[in-house]
């Protein structure tokens, strides 16, 4: 795939070369875009590639023999040559068995950690540009130094990219010294960086950022380079610049990334544009149509005026309301003559008052409204909503109004990762996405067998009538586990619903810890703590990914970490990232999911018929019978995701549409 020796990839069609190597990605068709999902499907089921993988496995072992013996000087002298080699001929096969081979006794020696054949089997995938599905605690942070590591050696710049900057930074702390001993640079990239930080960290061999830091430095280079013009352009501008564009880009070009999380990346954060704004000015013209547009919302009635899908979350205004608005606006003149315009505020602001909900989408925090990434629980200090949205929800807090952003580019996930000349990525949970990896991405699943046969019990879900009634039944669950001194991790979708558990336990006299975007300080030493004896962790999505939840003395005797689930999410496969925070690595663990049918997911995606018979059975606090639960969550879930699929779809057009008219006029993004 790369010109040996070099950091540019061997010239082929759909390429793009210069001194910022991408692809260029071909538009397809839906027939071939239905046929590549098929295909994906089809191939994270196949029996071939595990064939490949064992084999591969099998050289890596054959190739190890004698390397324990090798004293520093020589093991040295083997890494210079393998480097030597994989510069010279590019990441063929006989070399990369080699390459594996010395990162295995590397990690041996300097972290006492001997990737498994599984983690073998993992990098290989990766090496091939799939991703794969390794199950949750069998160290993906440690198998992403073998595909790392080797095109490193090669000379090829590395981007390892996680979801958040808390595993950023433990990642690359933790392998360093497997790193160092390789003789490879490595870089971070968190949030808060400065441009020549930024840059000398991209100039490392082997940078680990997240994928929102990763995307926005692109688009700050895009911005730079504008037309994209040649290389001999932008070597000539050196000579006779002082400050020409090829020193102030971030990075070197998008040639070889590995994505952890993969599934969150590149399909729940998907569904939201990357766009870097500047800042616009706001008038007090319209400053005061943001607070007009409110009163005049409030004045409206639901489903006689408006309608709130809630499915799609989405307001329309019905022909009385828009009447209705008409007449309350007459006297305001201006802007409000435009039947557009009026309509589109107002139903910004509807949607500020009725769809977003403080402590769930935002929070307010030091008098600004911060957005809470649903997927992560995390804050997205940085990011606003557009259209007025933003502004519509600091005047419904009583915030200071903020300047609208004005966009300067934008870019999809979906649109950016596709530009890598390789993409890998490794997740515990994509089996259920695999069909639209393929076809987006052109990224196989490849399953990797897991090393240890998981002990992760599953309890029996429960589901009452009334919310009422769960929060109840949480709260006595978490007394009996604690009176087993079995650590508890409580896991909540959002901000609000972890401090209401968090007040329940408080009245029933248990202690416990919070994690969620409000109280996000001493993350890493609150998830340290969260598996010793008797522990009670309450936490939102921050505690899903990525996180390690050591057991302390004894846990394991005790039945291990018992995970609690006080709502489903709208993709199964986030759940079973919160239930894969128990049983890592063979020890013990249970999970089970207490709801109710006033549950978010629930109540948007439940048919109304089908959920009045089952409140039948459910009166009271009575629990339902487990093959109702069964149908009731996958249900929900099945709609959820298919309406998750489908938004992701529109915008990936929306974004190709975009990309087209902007070729036309020149524009790069």
């Amino acid at each position: 795939m790369f010109r040996p020796g070099k950091r540019e990839p061997v010239p082929r069609p759909g390429m793009q070369l210069g001194n910022y190597p991408e692809r260029k990605v071909p538009e397809i068709n839906w027939l071939e875009r239905s046929l590549a999902g098929l295909a994906g499907w089809f191939s994270s089921r196949s029996g071939s590639q595990k064939r490949r993988m064992r084999r591969f496995t099998r050289k890596v072992e054959n190739a190890e023999e004698g390397l324990p013996k090798l004293s520093e000087r020589e093991l040295r002298a083997r890494i210079s040559d393998i480097r030597q080699r994989l510069q010279r001929d590019g990441l063929v096969d006989r070399h990369t068995v080699d390459a594996f081979a010395l990162i295995r006794e590397v990690s041996r020696r300097e972290l006492g950690k001997r990737h498994y054949d599984v983690q073998v089997m993992g990098g290989w995938a990766m090496l091939q540009g799939a991703l794969a599905e390794m199950e949750t605690g069998e160290g993906k942070t440690l198998t992403a130094t073998l595909p790392a590591c080797t095109a490193a050696l090669a000379g090829i710049p590395v981007h390892v990219v996680t979801v958040n900057d808390y595993l950023v930074s433990r990642d690359a702390a933790n392998m360093k010294p497997v790193y160092d001993f390789l003789g490879l640079t490595l870089g971070t990239i968190v949030e808060g960086m400065e441009e020549p930080g930024r840059r000398a960290a991209y100039a490392a061999d082997v940078t680990y950022c997240t994928n929102k830091q990763l995307a926005f430095d692109y688009l700050r280079d895009r911005i730079i380079l504008r037309k994209a013009p040649g290389r001999l352009t932008l070597q000539m501008e050196k000579l006779y610049k002082e400050s020409a564009r090829l020193d102030q880009l971030l990075m070197r070009g998008l040639c070889f990334v590995i994505v952890d999380e993969a599934d969150s990346a590149l399909i729940d954060e998907a569904g939201t544009p990357l766009i870097i704004s500047g800042q616009g000015n706001i008038s007090d013209e319209l400053s005061g149509a943001y607070v007009q547009a409110m009163e005049l919302a409030e004045h409206l009635s639901e489903n006689r005026d408006f309608v709130i899908h809630t499915r799609e979350r989405m307001i329309r205004l019905k022909t009385q309301g828009k009447e209705r608005l008409e007449q309350q606006a007459s006297d305001l003149g201006g802007q409000w003559t435009l039947k557009t315009r009026r309509e589109e505020l107002v139903t910004q602001a509807l949607a500020a008052l009725h769809l977003f909900r403080r402590d769930r989408e935002y929070l307010v925090r030091d008098g600004k409204v911060q957005i809470i990434d649903d997927f992560t629980g995390r804050i997205m200090a940085d990011r606003k909503w557009e259209r007025g949205l933003h502004q519509m929800i600091e005047v419904k807090e009583g915030c200071d109004i903020s300047s609208p952003n004005e966009a300067l580019a934008r870019i999809t996930y979906q649109r950016f990762f596709k530009r890598y000349l390789h993409l890998a990525g490794m997740t515990g949970t994509a089996s259920e996405a695999a069909g639209e990896l393929s076809a987006v991405y052109g990224l196989k699943v490849i399953r990797i067998p897991a090393r240890v046969r998981s002990q992760l019990a599953a309890q029996p879900d429960r589901i009452y009538a009334t919310a009422e009634a769960k929060w109840n039944a949480i709260v006595e669950r978490v007394r009996e586990m604690h009176e087993q001194s079995r650590p508890i991790l409580v896991g909540s979708r959002s901000v609000d619903d972890s401090e209401r558990v968090s007040e329940l336990l408080t009245r029933a006299g248990l202690d416990h810890q919070v994690l969620n975007a409000r109280q996000d300080r001493g993350e890493a030493f609150l998830v340290e703590c969260a598996g010793q004896s008797g522990c009670i962790t309450v936490a939102t999505n921050m505690a899903g990914r990525g996180t390690d939840i050591p057991l302390g003395e004894g846990v394991a005797e005790a039945g291990g970490l018992h995970v609690i689930a006080v709502e489903r999410n709208e993709a199964r496969r986030i759940d079973r990232q919160l239930f894969g925070r128990s049983a890592r690595q063979g020890a013990p663990g249970s999970y089970e999911s207490i709801l109710s049918l006033e549950d978010e997911v629930i109540a948007r995606f439940f048919p109304n018929a089908l959920r009045t018979l089952v409140v039948v059975g459910a009166r009271g606090a009575k629990p339902l019978s487990r093959w109702r639960i069964r149908m009731l969550i996958a249900l929900c879930q099945s709609r959820s995701e298919r309406a998750a699929r489908f938004q992701r779809r529109e915008l990936e057009r929306m974004d190709e549409q975009l990309g087209r008219m902007l070729a036309f006029t020149g524009q790069p993004e």
